[in-house]
């Protein structure tokens, strides 16, 4: 069986303050554009417009039937916000041939201590979906040498981890797989940054 290396390079500003890790991206063919969170049809993006511009369009191409996101537009946002991206599997075997995390087999977990040693000011790491919060409380276990717990979707938990104290949020999917409509997974997401948006 095949095995996928991931596509993308971790996304990774200089100041950086949340990291958020998905599992592994989609198959090519259902990207809408290179970047994380691609599929037209996972919500990450309209709920960053919600919680930031009140529009859960913001990011969608304009053009008429265009049915892709806005890369430049993203990495402005991400880059002006400090938000930074990669998934917890740097290889993975797609065992069924699709997208859902149920059927990907992590052949090789993204090395998260290298990619936080990259960000001095990220105080925050952020899962979405159950695949990538397994895979990272693996690599916290390991890091801290004892078994970490899971947060409770929607909420964190505070640990001593890669040099640093480090807040480890658990969201839901942003997946349409989730049981759960896009303005109250917005909700959720809106917690973090709860502290900014209260300055603005």
């Amino acid at each position: 069986m095949e095995i996928e290396n991931h596509p993308l390079k971790p996304f990774l500003p200089a100041n950086a303050r949340i990291l958020f890790l998905g599992s592994f991206p989609p198959p090519r063919i259902r990207w809408s554009m290179d970047f994380f969170y691609p599929n037209w049809i996972n919500d990450f993006w309209r709920i960053m417009g919600i919680i930031f511009f009140a529009d859960r369009r913001h990011f969608e191409m304009q053009e008429a039937g265009a049915r892709a996101f806005d890369r430049g537009r993203i990495i402005e946002f991400c880059q002006r916000e400090g938000l930074a991206f990669f998934d917890t599997a740097q290889r993975v075997r797609r065992l069924k041939g699709n997208a859902s995390d149920a059927d990907l087999e992590i052949v090789e977990p993204t090395d998260v201590a290298r990619l936080m040693a990259q960000m001095p000011e990220c105080r925050r790491i952020v899962t979405t979906g159950s695949k990538a919060s397994e895979a990272l409380r693996q690599r916290l276990s390991e890091a801290v040498g004892a078994d970490v717990v899971s947060p409770a979707i929607g909420h964190f938990t505070t640990l001593e981890a890669f040099g640093r104290t480090l807040q480890w949020w658990r969201m839901p999917s942003s997946s349409r797989a989730y049981p759960l409509g896009i303005e109250k997974k917005a909700e959720r997401y809106a917690l973090l940054f709860a502290e900014k948006l209260k300055q603005e």
